[in-house]
């Protein structure tokens, strides 16, 4: 039995599904603490989190124990390890951790607690481990839960019941607005019904539509932080621990700040975008510079995640592209630093247009022949793509993307959106803040009327009601599903127009359904949070 425990937290970034770098990571995270007596690893590291589908996989399922198998005979001398992985055992497939001493496989624990709901759908491919009691490690009896296990009363009072000394949390809880807080307040809850330490760490880095922002942290029993770790960056965290008379405490260790507001919106685009560019190994990104806020929002934001030199911006002008518009994408690609080309479409509207003449003869010109601009735009820029490599970026709010006001294979082309579940607003405070840390965005493009410049002296209002409105009644439709009569009631605004709004929501679900993955900020993104069916029939007060 020890009085003293040293215990590292690697807030580290796998790679899903790249088994081998996830253990070469875990092999050089050990080797940098070989004086700890234990390093934990956030939740199902050596395969990546959420695996999906892919844990239905026997091939998969095995590669990732045989390469904790290895990992395990590191452990002969030096740290022992926590490290989570999928194991079968018999019919069953379970999301465990497995401690890792003298050379080999002590002992597994199970989640008890699968979550299903949001993004996540753990059900349909683990099974419910029993209640788990208390790993022995030293002498000292450590509780294991694992992410949702902590998010109900029942697993903490199990193991405090079993004698659990201490509580270590490994974590796949991905970011979205004001996570951080719920986690803290969650943490203070546990910790006070059993009046045990606890040390919550997450995951970091991004997967598909998902960004993971670390922020691991730990709580003494006596509720105080004794520690915590940075949001959005890879960092291992030595905490020493030490038994007096009233139990375990960890011996208080550095607090970094966490950021707010469009601080932490930022930085997860940017996460979110990084990973998925480079764990999928694309050489950098093309994308359409418009001298509009949301390509411009979207250009910074990749040049921060990429760099400069991995970013090309093309401006694609047409008859009713602005001066104005042409400056400011000129003047925002020189301060972004990025390569900087026009490529004119008028040759390829016109042929377009004269290809369908015969069979528009007679017709009025409407939408249709705006939308062959965006197309040709979109055709341009994937043309680029395949030719260099570059991944495009397409560059819709999420404002837009709610009512369809976007063009399917047009403005809607690209690999990727980092702006995907941000609100047009919202989008304009990025670009404030952005700018307050060094101006990359042209004062302009910030205060012009925004415009999709596909006809004379268009503007989004046209077609849409004031952004702060149609956002505010987007966050009662979309992320509190209210129903139209009580969002006329709080907000004032005229039910037809509310009406209105639904029935846009509704009817561009077929257009989300076939749009980029992009970064999840809220609680309700499009894709893995709301399932909508693109047949529906249903409109409030019918």
């Amino acid at each position: 039995m020890t009085d003293r425990l040293i215990i590292a937290l690697a807030q580290l970034n796998p790679t899903l599904g790249a088994i081998n770098a996830n253990l070469a990571r875990a092999r050089a995270a050990r080797a940098d603490v070989a004086d700890a007596d234990l390093i934990m690893f956030p939740e199902l590291f050596i395969c990546g989190y959420p695996p999906e589908d892919l844990v239905l996989r026997p091939s998969f399922v095995e590669a990732c124990r045989a390469a904790v198998e290895e990992l395990a005979k590191d452990t002969a001398t030096g740290p022992a390890v926590l490290i989570g992985l999928p194991w079968r055992e018999g019919a069953n497939l379970y999301n465990a951790v497995a401690l890792l001493a003298n050379g080999r496989i002590e002992t597994l624990r199970y989640k008890f607690d699968l979550p299903n709901y949001g993004v996540f759908d753990e059900k349909r491919v683990f099974n419910s481990g029993p209640a788990p009691g208390p790993v022995s490690f030293k002498g000292v009896r450590i509780g294991v839960p694992i992410c949702e296990d902590i998010w109900q009363e029942e697993t903490c009072e199990t193991l405090v019941e079993t004698g659990a000394e201490i509580l270590l949390v490994p974590n796949g809880s991905p970011f979205e607005r004001n996570k951080d807080d719920m986690r803290l307040n969650l943490v203070v809850a546990r910790v006070t019904e059993t009046g045990l330490p606890m040390a919550y760490l997450n995951q970091v880095g991004g997967q598909d539509e998902l960004v993971f922002d670390g922020a691991s942290f730990v709580l003494n029993a006596d509720r105080s932080l004794a520690l915590q770790m940075p949001m959005f960056r890879e960092e291992i965290a030595v905490t020493e621990w030490r038994r007096g008379a009233d139990g375990w405490h960890c011996v208080p260790g550095e607090i970094e700040a966490i950021p707010e507001k469009e601080e932490e919106t930022w930085k997860a685009c940017v996460l979110g975008l990084r990973d998925y560019v480079l764990k999928n190994r694309f050489p950098g990104v093309v994308l359409g510079l418009s001298g509009g806020i949301d390509s411009a929002v979207v250009a910074a934001m990749a040049v921060d995640a990429l760099g400069a030199e991995k970013v090309h911006c093309v401006m694609l002008p047409y008859a009713y592209t602005s001066r104005e518009s042409l400056a400011d994408a000129e003047e925002c690609a020189k301060l972004l630093g990025v390569r900087y080309d026009v490529v004119p479409i008028k040759a390829p509207v016109e042929g377009f247009l004269e290809a369908l003449k015969p069979m528009f003869h007679g017709s009025t010109p409407g939408v249709t022949e705006e939308n062959l601009q965006s197309r040709a735009r979109g055709v341009i820029l994937m043309a680029i793509s395949n030719k260099f490599g570059a991944m495009v970026l397409t560059t819709g709010n999420k404002s837009e993307m709610s009512v369809g006001y976007a063009t399917l294979y047009g403005d809607m082309n690209g690999g990727y959106n980092p702006i995907k579940d941000v609100y047009k607003t919202e989008v304009y405070r990025l670009a404030a803040w952005r700018n307050a840390r060094g101006r990359v965005i042209p004062e302009r493009i910030i205060t012009k009327a925004p415009s999709a410049e596909l006809r004379e002296n268009q503007t989004d209002q046209d077609s849409l009601p004031p952004y702060d409105v149609l956002d505010a009644m987007l966050e009662g439709l979309v992320e509190n599903e209210l129903p139209v009569a009580e969002i006329v009631r709080e907000t004032g605004y005229d039910e037809a127009l509310v009406k209105r709004v639904q029935h846009m929501l509704y009817v561009a679900e077929y257009k989300r359904r076939q749009a980029a993955p992009g970064v999840k900020i809220t609680r309700r993104n499009f894709g893995r949070d709301r399932r909508y069916p693109i047949t529906n029939g249903f409109r409030d007060g019918r």
